[in-house]
């Protein structure tokens, strides 16, 4: 599968977005315009869809690992990272969250732009549809990654999570403390219908 469906712009880069990728929205942008970046740094970006996230992340970073469990999106994110002159400094891997890499891997930031809109979906969803669909609660895939990340994190690591508040924030920042990471949220944005996109960072 490889029909460019839409671009995506953001700053001076340029993004395809394939069929059957998640195309990059509101939350998308909100998150990269948040994204802070040490030189050096060592990021991993779950979920990378179209490799937005990770790609502005390779500006500054020394390395980033890309990892979907779409293999259209691990694709699609490996071909921007080329458009966008940062291939070089890029991993793509297929898995779920933190599925491809072994114990003792260490990142200094971890990025998670979430599936977190509480709706059910089958054994026959589509991977878009993989991509936002967060359960019945919209905590599924949220909870599963907090309780996995601290993991994978160096010390003095930090997290970025996007999610909704209509997947609960307050039980987000609970099981990070419950989990040993300072949390709080670092930007928020107002949506129609009573939805709130919020960016939380949480820190060794």
């Amino acid at each position: 599968m490889r029909f460019v469906r839409k671009k995506a712009f953001f700053e001076d880069y340029v993004f395809d977005v394939w069929d059957g990728v998640y195309e990059p929205a509101e939350d998308s942008f909100l998150f990269a315009e948040s994204l802070a970046v040490g030189e050096g740094e060592f990021v991993v970006d779950v979920g990378c869809g179209c490799g937005l996230l990770g790609i502005v992340a390779a500006g500054k970073a020394l390395g980033v690992v890309a990892v979907d469990v779409n293999p259209f999106a691990v694709r699609c994110a490996k071909e921007n990272a080329k458009q966008n002159g940062v291939i070089d400094k890029m991993l793509f891997v297929r898995g779920d969250l933190f599925s491809p890499f072994k114990a003792g891997v260490g990142f200094d930031l971890v990025l998670f732009n979430a599936p977190y809109l509480p709706v059910r979906f089958g054994e026959r969803a589509s991977w878009v549809e993989r991509a936002w669909a967060g359960g019945e609660s919209g905590r599924s895939v949220i909870d599963r990654f907090i309780g996995e990340v601290s993991r994978y994190l160096k010390r003095g690591g930090r997290v970025l999570l996007m999610q909704s508040s209509l997947a609960g924030v307050g039980e987000t920042l609970r099981r990070f403390e419950e989990g040993g990471l300072r949390a709080g949220v670092v930007v928020s944005r107002d949506l129609p219908f009573f939805e709130t996109l919020v960016l939380v960072k949480a820190e060794c």
